[in-house]
C-alpha cells in the first residue's frame, strides 16, 4: 500500500475477477488485506481512512482496471445539515426505541435479515442466507462493532451493524422490516448514525461506496457535506 508510509509492510492480496454485483456488464476485483494479519481498531481505522471495507473480517477495496465507479464517502457529523425529507423521516421515527448491542448472533435479527433479502434483495448473492453466511458476513471478532437495534414497541423492525472507529462510526449493514416502506427505514439508520457519531464527539459517518450509476448505492451523497475518497485523497462533493 502506497498511501501510508506506517502501512508499507501491510500484506495484501489481489482478489479473483469476478462479476460485478452493482454494475451488469462490468468486472469487478478487489485487494484484499491477508486475512492472517491481526487488524485491531487502530488499523482498520487507517484502512477506512484510505478507502477499505470490511466484510465479516476480510478488509478489501475495489481494484477494478477498468472501472473506478466505487469510491468512499464520509460524512461530516459536526456540519451536517438535514434535507427536508430527511428532517421529516427523522421525527416520523421517534417513536422507535434504540438499543446497541455487543456483536452477536440473535436468531430473531436472522429472522429479520432473511424477509429483508427475500424482499428487497431476491435476486442477490445472499439470498437465500444461511446462519453461518450470515455470521460470516457481519460478525469480526476483532473489531469494535455494535448491532443497533430498532424497535417499535416490542416489535424489531431495523438493525444497523455499525463499527467504532478511531475518527468515526462505519456503516457496515442495515436491514429493515420491508413492509414499513412509508418510514424510510434506511434513511432514518443513516442519520441515526451522523447523530451518534457527532454525539460520541467523531467527525465522520464512514457510508462505505458511493456508486454514482446504480440506483441502489447513488442516495449517499444526499448527506451533505460529505467527502469522497479518490486519487488517494478525501475531497469535499461537490454541491449539488
Amino acid at each position: 500500500m502506497e498511501e501510508d508510509r506506517r502501512s508499507a509492510t501491510l500484506q495484501c492480496l489481489m482478489g479473483a475477477v469476478q462479476d460485478c454485483a452493482y454494475l451488469p456488464g462490468r468486472a469487478a476485483r478487489s485487494v484484499i488485506v491477508d486475512p492472517a494479519l491481526s487488524v485491531d481498531t487502530q488499523l482498520y481505522s487507517r484502512l477506512i481512512d484510505q478507502g477499505f471495507r470490511r466484510s465479516g473480517s476480510l478488509l478489501y477495496r475495489p481494484h477494478c482496471s477498468a472501472c473506478k465507479a466505487c469510491i468512499s464517502l464520509r460524512v461530516n457529523s459536526r456540519e451536517f445539515k438535514p434535507r427536508r425529507s430527511q428532517r421529516r423521516i427523522w421525527r416520523r421515527n421517534q417513536d422507535l426505541l434504540v438499543r446497541q448491542l455487543p456483536a452477536c448472533f440473535q436468531e430473531e435479527h436472522f429472522v429479520l435479515f432473511q424477509r429483508y433479502l427475500s424482499q428487497r434483495h431476491p435476486t442477490g448473492g445472499m439470498n437465500p442466507p444461511s446462519r453461518t453466511g450470515y455470521r460470516d458476513f457481519l460478525i469480526a471478532p476483532q473489531v469494535d462493532s455494535r448491532w443497533v437495534e430498532f424497535r417499535l414497541a416490542e416489535r424489531l423492525v431495523m438493525v444497523a451493524v455499525v463499527d467504532i472507529m478511531a475518527a468515526g462510526l462505519s456503516a457496515v449493514y442495515t436491514f429493515f422490516d420491508p413492509q414499513l416502506k412509508q418510514r424510510g427505514l434506511g434513511v432514518y439508520s443513516i442519520l441515526w448514525q451522523i447523530a451518534e457519531a457527532r454525539r460520541r464527539g467523531l467527525p465522520w459517518a464512514y457510508l462505505g461506496y458511493w456508486i454514482k450509476e446504480c440506483q441502489q448505492m447513488k442516495y449517499k451523497d444526499r448527506f451533505r457535506p460529505c467527502e469522497i475518497y479518490q486519487h488517494n485523497v478525501w475531497i469535499a462533493c461537490q454541491q449539488q
